[in-house]
């Protein structure tokens, strides 16, 4: 695996990225849709995911990058049940329950990944690197 400079380039978060605009788009702008306490639930939900990737790959540490992920993940699990009241109250389509769904599934299997990966590396996170600048130049 190459090295990662930046949350942006892990493929999970950019999954997790385009599921909040497919919420966003399915549910969230649908102004029809007076049930703000659940479309504000799923947009947190939803958005968790992406931000424990990126907050847990700025912690520098794989330790605690894997808890973040296991919260992303979780946050993934709750935007999937939130789908299925979503769905009970008729605010979603058949197909758009099932397209987002499938895409929760798809992304949990991407963190999973991640998270065995990094169980299996020997690599400790760049806060564990020595760096001989660790102030970076201050000329």
């Amino acid at each position: 695996m190459a090295t990662i400079e930046s949350f942006e380039e892990l493929k999970c978060w950019q999954e997790a990225r385009a599921y909040c605009q497919s919420i966003f788009t399915s549910l969230l702008s649908n102004m029809e849709i007076k049930d703000f306490a659940l479309k504000d639930q799923i947009n947190r939900a939803s958005g968790s995911i992406m931000d424990n990737i990126a907050e847990g790959f700025g912690r520098g540490g794989n330790k605690e990058f894997k808890q973040f992920l296991s919260i992303a993940k979780a946050s993934c699990t709750e935007t999937k049940s939130q789908l299925y009241r979503a769905s009970d109250r008729s605010y979603l389509t058949k197909q758009q329950f099932e397209d987002l769904s499938s895409q929760s599934t798809v992304i949990q299997k991407m963190i999973s990944g991640l998270i065995k990966y990094i169980n299996n590396s020997e690599y400790k996170g760049s806060k564990f690197m020595e760096d001989p600048a660790p102030y970076g130049d201050l000329a």
